[in-house]
């Protein structure tokens, strides 16, 4: 197909193609992994380490008794109540009378969306965390009619952690819920049953609070005997149920926040399965008395290591998160320096651009000799019209005579790409940049530019940029299409956060002042070369 297209066709296709990849990855390329249904659970695409295994028969068929038909988004038998009132500071907790955690709201201003509303991590319809349900059917059907009772109704965190006992009281069991929660939004808890029954004990529906494009929104599995694998169900891209052993957490996570398990037995088998609309539901296979952690809130990185090292792999990057969390770390080194985190993504893109300096000054230097030999290049093409191998021989000893190289533009530039995507993951996903002020308008970093100054002062400098890159266009065509790229990325960066559009700015200006140079050093080279040239002609008269 591509043989029959015309030239400006293959470069409008190429155009598409390359500003699709350069914004688009993420959407095209999605992380998450293909959930494998019941029927072909010997497939191992899922399967952290070896100890990792779907569910067999008897297990799904137990599952099946406690999660009907539905019933995987967490249907209230009981119109449940507030039965204990958890503050602090920074958060409000409450947990009802079925023993879930059914919300959770975060008081910071640097919270507040739009229109002035708290945080609210829990949803009002799906899976609560804490939630449990039981194997055995009848136990199960009780337990949905029967209200939890507390210890205390009210805890306050801010001075040290506080406890609070859960009790439910069954006839033919009695469950209790030992829970202690810490000021860093984090709490322990410890299931007691008075009989060894089973149960599932769920991780609770994802906060529903950002998803702004080409975020990734659904449930993590983290963790591996061995290998520390991650591994991500999308929201509306589940398609059966799969198991896991050796986890180290389980993550329900939209753009900014999370609800996550950790801290359980690596023997505990961790449920992935899809609810009535194909979104990830996660639950833990348990037996007895049972103790582990848990966490509610925002992924920030300080916050997530002060607890447990292992919750930072919640904080989710993606295919680039190998170089992605060492760029994060040093954006983060660089906000405790300067104080002030637009300052620190203009430092982080100033060290990235020294570092991949010496590769895109051979770039800019490779298209300026290109476009200085473009002259000769179309008179050899029109004198070997007729002969295309003669043609190709004669442009690249020219090329190789003038030290230049057809791909030198390009290969440099492709080499930035993964660069690039991996502090775009990085600014995309730091909770930090909430709340966090730059200069007069810019009042949230995380948040578009409300006056669009940012994304039209970014659209300037890239056309600056390319009138000050030389280029080769062979076709008028393609001169156009290349004239109307800054307009169509100011339009697509007008929504963008202004922390990402801060950094694809302050790049600009760095490469602005780059080619300056280059385009010096190649004018004043190419006068010596000239110079030299004059002199030996003289000579050779002589």
């Amino acid at each position: 197909m591509l043989e029959n297209m015309s030239s400006n066709q293959r470069l409008i296709l190429a155009v598409v193609l390359s500003f699709l990849f350069l914004v688009g990855y993420t959407t095209l390329f999605p992380q998450a992994l293909p959930v494998e249904a019941e029927n072909n659970v010997s497939k191992t695409s899922l399967v952290i380490g070896e100890n990792a295994q779907a569910i067999n028969t008897a297990t799904a068929q137990a599952a099946n008794n406690s999660t009907p038909t539905g019933a995987t988004k967490d249907v209230d038998v009981q119109e449940s109540n507030t039965l204990v009132t958890v503050e602090s500071s920074a958060f409000t907790v409450q947990i009802d009378t079925l023993g879930r955690i059914a919300s959770k709201i975060l008081k910071d201003k640097k919270y507040l969306d739009e229109d002035g509303n708290k945080a609210e991590l829990i949803p009002n319809f799906g899976a609560k965390p804490l939630f449990i349900r039981f194997a055995t059917t009848a136990i199960n059907d009780e337990a949905m009619k029967t209200p939890y009772t507390a210890s205390t109704a009210t805890l306050n965190v801010d001075n040290g952690s506080q406890s609070v006992a859960l009790t439910q009281k069954l006839s033919a069991l009695t469950i209790t819920k030992n829970l202690t929660f810490y000021a860093d939004g984090h709490y322990d808890i410890k299931i007691e049953l008075t009989e060894n029954e089973r149960f599932y004990l769920y991780t609770g529906k994802h906060p529903e609070i950002t998803e702004q494009m080409m975020t990734v929104v659904g449930t993590m599995i983290y963790g591996g005997a061995t290998d520390k694998l991650t591994t991500i169900y999308e929201d509306g891209d589940v398609e059966g149920r799969v198991s896991f052993n050796d986890v180290d957490l389980v993550s329900s996570f939209d753009q900014y926040y999370a609800t996550i398990l950790f801290g359980f037995s690596p023997d505990v088998s961790v449920y992935v399965e899809r609810d009535r609309d194909n979104n990830p539901v996660t639950y833990l296979d348990l037996t007895g008395t049972t103790e582990l952690k848990g966490y509610v809130g925002d992924k920030n990185y300080k916050t997530l290591e002060s607890i447990s090292p292992v919750l930072v792999n919640a904080i989710e990057y993606g295919w680039f998160t190998f170089a992605s969390a060492p760029l994060f770390k040093l954006l983060s080194w660089l906000h405790g320096f300067f104080g002030n985190w637009g300052f620190a993504i203009i430092a982080l893109t100033l060290l990235i651009r020294i570092v991949l300096y010496p590769l895109t000054y051979k770039g800019m230097l490779s298209m300026a000799k290109m476009k200085d030999l473009a002259p000769k290049i179309k008179e050899i093409q029109a004198k070997h019209k007729g002969d295309p191998q003669r043609m190709n021989a004669a442009v690249m000893d020219t090329y190789k005579k003038n030290g230049a190289n057809p791909l030198g533009g390009c290969l440099p530039l492709l080499l930035q790409i993964p660069v690039f995507f991996a502090i775009y993951r990085v600014l995309l996903n730091a909770v930090e940049l909430q709340g966090a002020e730059f200069i007069l308008w810019i009042g949230d970093l995380s948040r578009m530019d409300q006056y669009y100054v940012l994304p039209i002062l970014m659209g300037a400098s890239m056309y600056y940029q390319q009138k000050l890159t030389p280029t080769n266009y062979t076709d008028p065509m393609q001169e156009k299409i290349f004239k109307f790229l800054p307009i169509i990325f100011t339009f697509f960066f007008l929504t963008f956060p202004s922390g990402l559009v801060l950094y694809w700015f302050v790049n600009n200006l760095f490469s602005i002042a780059q080619q300056f140079m280059v385009n010096r050093a190649f004018a004043a080279s190419k006068v010596i070369r000239h110079e030299a040239h004059l002199a030996e002609k003289n000579h050779d008269k002589n």
